[in-house]
């Protein structure tokens, strides 16, 4: 009797041991949250990876577009959100820009989260409507330096990616252009096809169909290299502006306290969505570099980023309301 009962409490222990709420993870959704409105860069990677997420771990993976403030409340809900991995927030650098920029943001992107891993790299791309009688970025130049001012382009927001290219381009032309905020990629490539706003540095994903459709005119990319869905594109560096260099990286973090167990096996079926074919050539179409790493070089990637962008906050004096 007595050994019947010590094997039982060792089978008890056992049943709660960590490996063991690995294999039982996940047993119902899990959201994964989105700042931006349907459509944008963010939210296309985040629907192309939780669909194979669904079909690896058979259960559903749902895309919960939170937009507004940046992506900044559906940061502070993912960071609010209980530490059992149920909640995930597909990050992008736009919330590594919004550290410097935004005084109460309510969390913290370094504290709060534990990095998955990151799953794309996208150059932004410098955009014009038709219109606008410019073809390359020395033009583009030379318009806003004879118009102080008249020139405005569109943004997803203060702080943003394509605030962020915008004011570091402005810094290094010593030119003058108004940022205009939208909610997200998609309703900015709207009004950039209409004709609404004249120019964008808009990330490549929701921007591609335009371009080539020619609705929208491509003239350069802000990455330091060329990209394979855009050859004929020059970068911005090459185009007149050494030295301009950024990029969108999209990644998916989760709450600082969620088991280890438990991230590692979503960095597992992340990393393994990636690796596939079709993944791979969607992610190209769209002008993106999968990447894929561990959660420590993520963890790395967040630290360099959030020191290289409050650097330029504070030169161009971006600061939200």
């Amino acid at each position: 009797m007595m050994v019947t009962l010590r094997l039982m409490a060792v089978l008890l222990l056992a049943g709660m041991s960590a490996p063991v709420l690995s294999q039982a993870y996940p047993s119902k959704p899990v959201r994964i949250l989105v700042g931006y409105a349907p459509g944008g860069g963010t939210d296309i990677m985040a629907r192309a990876i939780g669909a194979k997420l669904t079909d690896s771990l058979k259960q559903q993976f749902v895309i919960e577009n939170r937009p507004g403030a940046n992506a900044n409340i559906a940061a502070k809900l993912a960071a609010d959100a209980p530490a059992d991995g149920y909640t995930i927030l597909f990050m992008s650098v736009a919330h590594i820009m919004s550290k410097p920029v935004y005084k109460n943001l309510g969390y913290d992107i370094e504290r709060d989260f534990t990095p998955i891993t990151v799953v794309t790299n996208v150059p932004n791309v410098l955009c014009l409507h038709p219109s606008l009688p410019v073809k390359t970025v020395k033009e583009l130049i030379a318009l806003a330096k004879s118009k102080p001012g008249a020139l405005s382009y569109a943004t997803s927001g203060v702080g943003s990616p394509e605030h962020f290219a915008g004011e570091m381009f402005k810094m290094m032309t010593k030119t003058d252009m108004l940022p205009i905020p939208y909610k997200g990629g998609a309703p900015l490539a709207v009004d950039l096809v209409g004709g609404q706003v004249m120019l964008a540095f808009n990330t490549a994903p929701p921007i591609m169909p335009h371009i080539q459709s020619g609705r929208v005119r491509a003239i350069a990319v802000t990455m330091d290299k060329r990209v394979g869905a855009l050859p004929d594109v020059p970068t911005i560096a090459e185009s007149g502006v050494p030295g301009y260099q950024m990029s969108t990286w999209y990644g998916a973090v989760i709450q600082a306290k969620t088991p280890r167990d438990i991230v590692v096996k979503l960095n597992q079926e992340m990393i393994k969505a990636l690796a596939l074919p079709d993944i791979k050539e969607r992610m190209a179409g769209l002008g993106a570099d999968v990447v894929g790493n561990t959660m420590e070089e993520f963890a790395a990637l967040i630290k360099v980023e959030v020191a290289k962008y409050t650097k330029v906050a504070h030169t161009a004096g971006i600061v939200a309301d």
